[in-house]
């Protein structure tokens, strides 16, 4: 175990619950440290359910093509908590956050606090003493109470597609959701809405109205589409004809418009040139991400294609079921594992018409609140589905080796999608 392991394993003793959302432990351990989160530089807080990640990172790829320095908060990481944590582009080395974690530590003195708490703190502590020109903040979860909610004054605040997603913690109804999303909205910051349903847009307005906000909306104010294999982007300042985003899925215009109209409607420091370096350079890994080399992949024939996804909720899956739907067709084999609080029904459900010839279930490795693989494999037949529990990621790639000129793809969770890139040796940097 590494020192930073280490250090990890003890901060997620301090507290009995991985997720208790408050406010009122942080408070205390920020003012002790001085209050870095007043000292940070001028901060894009995104919150919402799904393309919080892909819109950050379309703003990095953006702001950083115009030459600025970016620190960018980000959860969870796929294989390294560095991951978590950018420091003007690069990610944080480990001396200086084995520092930044002991030093909160000894500070917090033992008070019971979460993971994600305290590792938050000491991201702010990190933002604060390293010169930066934005930092652009993802919320963990929801966003009145989310930790990273107690940024007072932030330049403009972004709320992605808001749906069904921990349910347990932000209410059952989408409403209740939408209610916890607005919380990030600050009188006197700038918000730019992506697109809402009605339940949740309703809720969003009636927030940003009690706050003197006047959001710009998606498929409203601002709109993004494919049009001939471009990018083509407008709003009340005129049109743009740009290049399309690197990363793919039909999705993933959308993603880049709502990221573009934010440059926009910010101010931000960005020219049309800088938006097209972007849209070319932008990486946000496992995300449709196709692996083409690699330990796993050489399992695979050349004649076969592996492609690597996070999502892990049934609006996250859509969108992927669609995005390979628009592919040209092969035989499909989906490689599955999710966490208990999933359900294999919602992940599987928009395969559906995609009729795979395989479907192969892993219980995740490591995680004691991944769902077994029998019972998803067992869940799926029952719904019409080919599938079979494997004991691992070999025994499932190997067997999908036999199905020629497959498209294999390997989705339901980041924890998943973790593992496979640890394996495969692709480690994102």
């Amino acid at each position: 175990m590494s020192r930073t392991d280490e250090i990890l394993a003890r901060l997620s003793q301090l507290h009995p619950k991985l997720i208790d959302l408050s406010l009122d432990r942080m408070l205390p351990l920020l003012e002790r440290l001085g209050n870095p989160q007043d000292h940070l530089p001028p901060t894009i807080h995104v919150a919402g359910t799904n393309a919080k990640g892909s819109t950050i990172a379309y703003l990095r790829a953006f702001l950083e093509a115009a030459g600025k320095r970016v620190h960018v908060y980000n959860s969870p990481h796929l294989v390294r908590f560095n991951e978590r944590i950018r420091l003007a582009g690069k990610l944080v080395q480990t001396e200086p956050l084995n520092a930044a974690l002991e030093e909160v530590e000894r500070l917090n003195g033992g008070d019971p606090i979460t993971f994600f708490e305290v590792t938050t703190v000491a991201a702010f502590k990190l933002f604060a003493e390293k010169p930066g020109d934005y930092l652009l903040l993802e919320t963990g979860m929801g966003g009145t109470f989310d930790t990273t909610n107690v940024v007072r004054h932030p330049l403009g605040t972004i709320i992605t597609p808001i749906d069904y997603d921990h349910q347990a913690f932000l209410g059952n109804t989408l409403g209740e959701i939408a209610s916890s999303k607005a919380g990030i909205l600050k009188r006197g910051a700038k918000a730019v809405m992506g697109l809402q349903q009605d339940v949740a847009r309703h809720v969003l307005e009636r927030a940003a109205a009690r706050l003197g906000v006047r959001p710009v909306w998606q498929g409203e104010d601002f709109h993004g589409s494919a049009q001939d294999g471009r990018l083509v982007f407008q709003d009340e300042d005129g049109l743009l004809d740009l290049p399309p985003p690197a990363l793919l899925g039909a999705h993933q215009f959308e993603n880049a418009a709502l990221a573009i109209a934010a440059v926009r409607h910010f101010a931000l420091p960005v020219d049309e040139a800088a938006l097209a370096e972007g849209l070319r350079r932008v990486s946000w890994p496992a995300r449709m991400q196709p692996l083409r080399t690699g330990v796993l992949r050489a399992l695979l024939p050349d004649s076969h294609e592996l492609w690597l996804d996070g999502g892990h909720n049934a609006h996250g899956v859509a969108a992927l079921a669609r995005s390979i739907a628009a592919m040209p067709q092969k035989p499909l084999v989906l490689i599955m594992g999710m966490m208990n609080t999933r359900q294999p029904e919602d992940i599987l459900a928009p395969f559906q018409d995609l009729q795979p010839v395989s479907v192969m279930t892993l219980t995740i490795p490591g995680e004691t609140n991944a769902r077994d693989a029998e019972e998803i494999a067992g869940r799926a037949r029952a719904q019409g589905f080919p599938a079979a529990a494997k004991s691992d990621l070999r025994e499932a790639l190997i067997e999908a080796s036999k199905v020629e000129g497959a498209r294999v793809l390997i989705c339901g969770s980041l924890y998943l999608a973790g593992d496979v890139l640890a394996q495969n040796g692709t480690l994102p940097d």
